[in-house]
């Protein structure tokens, strides 16, 4: 398998480029912002008709929710026409193409979770950058896959976890949001979620082309999340004591962009189709030691 990843130093494509780079089966070529511009459509096309890999994933995105309400161009320029031209490029040599979206294109005040056939309506600069991203590449590449996840943690790169344990080592007392909820999903298993979706279409095993959902179980708050996190961090003897936790509503924490009060995903069509299961995130927090920075 010829494998290009793009966004190589953020959470998951670290992920996927680590764990690639040790398969003997696949020829990989992994790229960060400075080797691939993936906004610069030359760009594009020049590393794809020269590399000719199989399957595309991308792992790029531009992340930073807040700022995006102020840097509207650059957060479409990465979340839109990055991923639009990638999947024409993939489309053009007859590769498939892995892209990364968001819980954040639904509205997030649904009662229960979030399917793909749900209908979408972002609240967000950075929602609605990647759904329109999501739109493109499905417009223009035949063989995708959209995987939709949320509340993404791993060792590498910035994360709610590294942030409760870099702030909760200096801190007696926390507020922390209990009203938003969702599904932690470590960044390693969604690497090894898309590597297998891979190795399938290389393999030309049958692979129901569309958007999927992958995130983790159980759901619960960021207060929740936190809890855990700390409950860990102490048992571990990474932080000598647990701050005090207070849950506060999201209007006591208030941000430029609006997020979910529900990010809560169904993964039963990942399941189902291609029998995944949900991120086991509370496992992956038992290395608590390797999130410290």
């Amino acid at each position: 398998m010829r494998a290009l990843v793009t966004g190589c130093n953020g959470q998951v494509g670290y992920c996927l480029a680590t764990l690639l780079a040790d398969d003997d089966n696949v020829t990989l070529l992994a790229v960060d912002k400075e080797a691939l511009d993936i906004t610069n459509q030359d760009q594009v096309i020049e590393v794809v008709n020269d590399f000719k890999p199989d399957i595309i994933i991308n792992a790029a995105a531009y992340t930073a929710v807040d700022n995006a309400e102020q840097q509207v161009e650059l957060a479409y320029a990465i979340n839109r026409d990055g991923p639009k031209f990638l999947a024409e490029a993939a489309q053009n040599i007859g590769a498939a193409i892995l892209h990364i979206s968001t819980d954040y294109v639904f509205e997030g005040n649904k009662s229960t979770e979030y399917n793909e056939l749900d209908i979408t309506n972002p609240q967000s600069i950075y929602g609605a950058s990647k759904l329109e991203g999501e739109i493109a590449v499905a417009k223009v590449c035949e063989k995708h896959i959209i995987l939709r996840t949320a509340w993404v943690f791993g060792e590498h790169g910035n994360n709610f976890v590294k942030t409760m344990l870099r702030i909760g080592a200096r801190s007696d007392e926390l507020n922390i949001v209990g009203d938003q909820y969702g599904g932690p999903t470590y960044a390693g298993d969604i690497a090894i979620i898309l590597i297998d979706i891979a190795k399938r279409i290389s393999n030309h095993d049958f692979v129901e082309y569309g958007i999927y959902h992958y995130s983790g179980l159980p759901h619960v708050s960021w207060y929740e999340f936190a809890d855990l996190i700390f409950n860990n961090a102490v048992a571990a003897g990474v932080i000598s004591r647990k701050p005090k936790l207070h849950r506060i509503p999201t209007e006591q924490y208030l941000t430029p962009a609006k997020r979910p009060s529900n990010s809560r995903l169904s993964t039963c069509k990942i399941t189902d189709n291609m029998g995944f299961i949900a991120s086991d995130w509370q496992m992956a927090l038992t290395n608590i030691e390797a999130f410290m920075e």
